[in-house]
């Protein structure tokens, strides 16, 4: 495997965005994950953000609302793991 940070120009206390990049990539495909994981906690987090702003939100269906969260969970995982091997391949 070649080394991810080999492209890293990180000096003097400064983040470069090559960094900044994986970071971001790393977490969208863990966030990506918990949700495949566990999407009935993804959508509980959501229900209780939106009861925090004043708003009610129901799901009509719980099934198509567990299926379509667990989708989205793998969409954000191959998203992730795409934009990874673009940026370490492609950048710089």
């Amino acid at each position: 495997m070649p080394n991810i940070f080999a492209k890293c120009c990180c000096c003097a206390g400064m983040i470069c965005l090559y960094c900044v990049q994986l970071t971001l990539t790393v977490i969208v495909v863990i966030a990506g994950a918990l949700v495949a994981w566990k999407p009935q906690k993804a959508i509980k987090i959501q229900i209780a953000f939106y009861r925090f702003i004043n708003w009610k939100m129901e799901p009509v269906s719980m099934e198509k609302e567990i299926r379509n969260t667990r989708m989205m969970g793998a969409t954000l995982i191959v998203v992730g793991i795409i934009t990874f091997a673009y940026i370490t391949c492609f950048l710089k």
